[in-house]
């Protein structure tokens, strides 16, 4: 059968646990949202329901899927990062560093392929070549920190449809709009939701992706002894 393969198990497809996996974890980045989220819905006239359904009624997704810029920035480019930097580059780096240092390493891959951004600012922007280098340092970080979630992500799980989602729902969120919220109406329950966010995010993470939802994963088969991130 196709999703038996050896290979694709490795990249994380495979239909083993493939429904928690696409569900737990994106739970698990909502909540780490949870501030963004809270935001949203106080600052939306017609509440966060109505824009979600209004977000998924079947005309705005008809648009959105005939799109073609849509779908590069909302289908393809997710899938193809988390494939190359995830999916082939982890199977790659586990059996050489270990799962937890390859969590570390492949995201630093991950933040340098978008420095590219440098170079079209430097060709086409107004911004000085300080504030240029000090973004770029910036979107290096967060991304690499991002990168190195997802990487959690697809070896605790041993899929790629996490990454893929979680990947996608980051990006449309965006980051955080810390300074609209110190300087909100509704600021300490704000601040709250943010601090919520954060402390449910970080005593759900390893019970959410624990294996045992997933079945085997592929890739920490590739090392002698079980590590930590592995069970």
């Amino acid at each position: 059968c196709f999703f038996y393969s050896p290979v694709l198990s490795l990249l994380g497809i495979r239909i083993e646990g493939a429904v928690p996996a696409a569900v737990l974890p994106l739970i698990l980045t909502m909540v780490l949202y949870l501030g963004p989220l809270t935001q949203m819905a106080l600052d939306s006239p017609k509440g966060l329901v109505h824009e979600i359904k209004s977000g998924l009624g079947m005309k705005n997704v008809i648009d959105c899927v005939r799109g073609l810029q849509w779908l590069r920035n909302h289908v393809v480019a997710h899938l193809t990062e988390e494939l190359v930097f995830r999916a082939c580059m982890l199977p790659i780096l586990v059996p050489c560093t270990g799962p937890t240092a390859a969590i570390f390493i492949a995201p630093l891959f991950f933040g340098v392929a978008h420095f590219h951004h440098v170079t079209e600012r430097l060709r086409f922007g107004s911004d000085s070549v300080f504030d240029i280098l000090v973004c770029a340092v910036f979107q290096f970080s967060y991304t690499s920190v991002f990168g190195a979630y997802t990487a959690f992500i697809f070896i605790r799980t041993g899929h790629l449809v996490g990454p893929v989602l979680c990947h996608s729902f980051c990006n449309w969120m965006g980051f955080p709009a810390l300074g609209s919220a110190l300087q909100h109406p509704q600021r300490p329950a704000l601040l709250l939701s943010y601090e919520l966010g954060l402390l449910l995010f970080a005593f759900l993470l390893f019970p959410l992706t624990d294996p045992l939802f997933y079945g085997m994963t592929p890739v920490c088969s590739l090392i002698l002894e079980p590590r930590s991130v592995c069970t």
